[in-house]
């Protein structure tokens, strides 16, 4: 009997400190304030905009400056299609009268 209740007792504890872990308690008193939900939501989106929109500079760059050393070093295949890129920017541009 006591073996079994020592059993109840551990998997009780592990479960309790399984559910500290996870952080249930704070995840209910969020739901029960909507306006820090809502700020903490606001403020993480705003985060990951911000940090998708510098990620994306640094790999635009990074492509811009890779295409224009390939360019400098007038290779035939890829020259011509970096020509090709600049021409088809420039007819786009000419055609957009805003």
């Amino acid at each position: 009997m006591n073996k079994r209740i020592n059993a109840i007792y551990e998997l009780t504890l592990y479960w309790t400190r399984e559910l500290e872990k996870s952080r249930i308690a704070d995840y209910t008193q969020l739901l029960h304030r909507p306006i820090k939900l809502i700020w903490l939501n606001l403020l993480s989106g705003t985060a990951r905009g911000v940090g998708i929109a510098i990620g994306f500079t640094f790999f635009a760059a990074t492509i811009i400056y890779v295409l224009q050393v390939l360019g400098a070093l007038n290779l035939p295949i890829i020259g011509d299609y970096i020509a090709d890129l600049v021409r088809i920017v420039q007819r786009q541009m000419e055609l957009n009268t805003y």
